[in-house]
């Protein structure tokens, strides 16, 4: 540039515009952010949820005695609790209390229920405590073992019922994670086209600025400065905003008293990552910039 000054002729203008936004570049940055952070926190909490339903479930049964004899189902209860009590690899058996039973009916049937006026089937809880592999041989030979004891009973996993559950809200964690991964790819092309036009807008003046001896180095580094400020200005705002946003969500999950519900909660870690994302997104639009230039260059030689 000191060529320049030497001739004597004025200084040309600035090749790139000196505010802190030249165009819509940061604005479209900032909203692709928003929503990779919202569709991230959606992904990790959803992948959590899953991951804590399945920890819950899968080595969890319930034997359920449906036997409209008060007195027979009292005995038969009596009789499987000491049965899973001996059992290697069944721990923490217990029976759930009927006011429970009652407590869960009562939206149904109303809170004048008492317990005794219509056959309850009683409910028996207990861990397995064996690998995954051989839980499912094992609750089929409890289920033969408590119909021995009454024909009535029946063993119950949990994972069968909710297993499904399980890989429902998994998948729909996946796909949150394919939408960052198409959000990235649209911020990655938005840069990529700016850049484009940066080059074409100021090809003349990128020709000058060759003949007076710039190398592309020096042309691509001024390109991608002023690139590298608007996409941290545009992921800092989105980022900024869908950081809140998830955090007061994060709230409403803690007030509501659903255990499923509570378990999309976001986890420690995953805050972390989410705080990552805006670094990350101005490491791709550096990369981009800088790629998409040197090519731009090359070609125009």
């Amino acid at each position: 540039m000191s060529r320049i000054a030497d001739s004597g002729l004025a200084p040309p203008g600035p090749l790139l515009p000196k505010g802190r936004l030249t165009g819509p570049m940061p604005w479209v940055i900032a909203i692709m952010m928003f929503l990779t952070v919202l569709a991230s926190a959606a992904g990790l909490s959803l992948d959590a949820a899953a991951r804590s339903l399945s920890a819950q479930v899968s080595d969890r049964i319930t034997v359920q005695v449906a036997e409209a004899d008060a007195e027979i189902r009292d005995r038969a209860v009596r009789r499987i609790v000491a049965l899973l009590g001996a059992t290697d690899g069944v721990a923490n058996v217990s029976i759930v209390p009927p006011h429970d039973l009652a407590g869960q009916l009562e939206p149904w049937l109303g809170a004048d229920l008492k317990i005794g006026d219509i056959p309850i089937p009683a409910l028996i809880d207990a861990d397995l405590n064996v690998p995954q592999a051989e839980r499912e041989a094992r609750a089929a030979a409890l289920d033969r073992a408590v119909k021995a004891v009454n024909t009535s009973a029946r063993v119950e996993p949990h994972a069968h019922y909710l297993a499904p559950l399980a890989r429902l809200v998994g998948a729909i964690g996946y796909l949150a994670f394919g939408l960052v991964a198409l959000m990235a790819a649209a911020t990655g092309a938005v840069v990529v086209l700016a850049a484009r036009g940066a080059h074409a807008t100021h090809r003349t003046t990128i020709d000058i600025m060759h003949l007076l001896g710039a190398t592309d180095t020096q042309v691509v580094s001024l390109f991608q400065r002023r690139m590298v400020l608007d996409a941290a200005f545009g992921t800092a705002i989105g980022a900024g905003i869908a950081l809140v946003v998830t955090a007061l969500l994060g709230q409403a999950l803690h007030a509501v008293t659903s255990d499923l519900v509570r378990s999309a909660a976001l986890p420690g870690s995953a805050w972390l990552l989410l705080v990552m994302l805006p670094v990350i997104g101005v490491a791709m639009a550096w990369l981009a910039a800088r790629v998409t230039l040197q090519r731009a260059l090359e070609r125009s030689l």
